[in-house]
Parts: C-alpha cells; structure tokens; sequence
C-alpha cells in the first residue's frame, strides 16, 4: 500500500481550512446575535456632538517669534538646497 503524501498533505490542508472557515462562521453569528441581545437590552446612548473652535493660526496673525522661526527654518531650508 504507497502512501501518496502529497494527496494526505492537502486532504490535511482541505480538513484544515474547512475547520477554520466553520468557525469563523459560527463566530460570526454568535457575535451577531450577541450585538442584537446588547442592542435590544441596553440601547445606545444618544450622542450630542458639539462643534470645536479651529485653533490654527493664519499667517497674518503670526506673532514676531513665530515669523524668526518661520524665517530661520526658510533660511535652513535654502541652504540644503544649495548643497
């Protein structure tokens, strides 16, 4: 009787797979039906957003030490270029 291990390694692999597949599926559902218990006993909260105030600053609001560094890193940046 030749075993042909090729045959067996991916009758294994087939076996393999299919287990993991099953349970990924029943996992699925499971944590489905988990989300429709947890829904149905403790609803969701209402959330209220509320709208942030934008702290970026535009150029023309610069203050005086902000304007050397932008001109000390304008500066840096043209030196490397030259190489």
């Amino acid at each position: 009787m030749e075993v042909n291990m090729t045959m067996e390694g991916l009758k294994f692999m087939v076996l393999g797979m299919t287990t993991v597949f099953l349970f990924l599926l029943l996992m699925i559902a499971v944590l489905k039906l988990q989300k429709k218990l947890l829904d149905k006993y403790f609803p969701p909260k209402p959330v209220s957003v509320t709208p942030v105030r934008s702290t970026v600053q535009t150029a023309a609001s610069a203050t005086e030490e902000e304007e050397e560094t932008i001109a000390a890193i304008t500066a840096a940046i043209t030196e490397f270029k030259k190489g």
